[in-house]
């Protein structure tokens, strides 16, 4: 299995850094009895390797080399490689940059690594051989996508950044098959390239018969792209006991024995959405 995470963004929210914003220190995380700062898209990379991944793929900037140095070619279990997205151009652009390596009948997981979500297992709860996105209830959708779906669970549209937003529901994360994955992109390339945002493109993949489905499993979403999303990701993670896994991570270098051993929090913190600290050290 495939996670995508896509890392090439400028970060212009939280700017000024002197590192990558998925860099940005959140929290800690023991290291050979070491209590270290912890870059926030480590959170995203753990979910990866709790849900089965086995290879993980940044799509990086052309100057984010801080990135590779921090994660190297191997994380726990899994193998990382990196690919280029020569100039941010949209997240859609930003997954299709990893389609190459994506064999049709694997299945692939993406998230956004600027981002701190809860439970840590949540992408178990998505169904293999489809589209399938991990909901969050949030206070304010119109600042995310949120998505409509039937009582079946079938996603009907995906309301992108719209004030107004019908559905408190807004995704934090998805799977789909390889083949899926190529689907959608040929449709992007029919549809000119035009998709900076990948509810708009799934918008159409259903109008032209596609499936998608969303999976309501999710229990807290913080977007740490912002000032007020980094402290609220510091109150979130404040609020977690020891034994609700975050405080007390398992190191990367454990990973391949602790599958499965992060437990969910033992109650839901509030839903929220986001002075720098110096650069975490070298990987």
């Amino acid at each position: 299995m495939w996670g995508i995470v896509p890392a090439a963004g400028a970060g212009s929210r939280i700017q000024p850094l002197a590192f990558s914003k998925e860099l940005l220190p959140v929290g800690s995380r023991v290291e050979q009895g070491v209590e270290r700062p912890r870059a926030v898209s480590e959170y995203l990379v753990d979910r990866m390797l709790i849900a089965g991944a086995d290879k993980i793929c940044f799509v990086v900037g052309p100057g984010k080399t801080d990135i590779l140095q921090y994660y190297g070619g191997q994380v726990g279990a899994a193998h990382v490689t990196y690919t280029v997205q020569p100039r941010p151009a949209g997240l859609c652009d930003a997954i299709f940059r990893a389609l190459p390596l994506v064999a049709p009948d694997e299945e692939v997981i993406v998230g956004l690594p600027d981002t701190i979500w809860f439970p840590a297992d949540g992408l178990r709860a998505l169904p293999a051989g489809v589209l399938a996105f991990l909901l969050f209830r949030v206070d304010r959708p119109e600042l995310f996508d949120s998505v409509l779906t039937d009582d079946a669970g079938h996603v009907r549209e995906i309301q992108v950044k719209q004030p107004g937003a019908t559905s408190p529901w807004v995704w934090g994360a998805f799977r789909m098959p390889g083949a899926v994955l190529a689907e959608l992109h040929r449709l992007w390339l029919a549809r000119a390239e035009r998709d900076e945002y990948f509810g708009t493109l799934v918008n159409a993949y259903l109008a032209a018969g596609g499936e998608a489905v969303g999976v309501r499993a999710g229990l807290a979403y913080v977007d740490v792209g912002t000032l007020n999303g980094y402290r609220e990701a510091i109150r979130l993670l404040r609020a977690m006991t020891p034994e609700a896994g975050e405080l007390t991570v398992v190191p990367f270098a454990d990973r391949r024995s602790a599958e499965g051993r992060v437990p969910s929090p033992a109650a839901a913190p509030p839903t929220v959405t986001p002075p720098p600290a110096p650069p975490p050290p070298g990987r």
